[in-house]
């Protein structure tokens, strides 16, 4: 099974994530560190709708301006605009199989798609 997770080597989660994903029997990962190679908006809608939630759901708040810009009751095209401007307000680690897509937060989540 291939795996795709969107990726910050950062982040505690997403790493942990990242080593779920590796150590699974099975599964051929594709990092993409989305600060360096940031998904386009027709992409980041694609996931969000594959995961059941909306832009505002993958919207980072911690450690960003999202809230004092209004993102969160931002339209979906706003908030998928600002996350391709800035990919720091993209919530991590996302993670797309042929089984679906999630939103690991906690990193367990990515077990309901392997």
């Amino acid at each position: 099974m291939k795996a795709t997770i969107w990726h910050n080597p950062a982040c505690g989660t997403s790493r942990k994530t990242l080593a779920i994903l590796e150590e699974s029997p099975g599964v051929e990962v594709a990092v993409i560190e989305y600060l360096k190679t940031p998904p386009t908006a027709a992409k980041l809608a694609q996931l969000y709708r594959d995961a059941g939630i909306t832009p505002q759901q993958g919207l980072r708040l911690r450690g960003t301006d999202a809230a004092e810009r209004g993102l969160p009751d931002a339209s979906d095209a706003e908030v998928l605009a600002a996350m391709v401007a800035e990919p720091v307000l993209i919530e991590r680690p996302v993670v797309e199989t042929e089984k679906g897509v999630r939103l690991c937060r906690p990193q367990d989540v990515v077990r309901e798609i392997l």
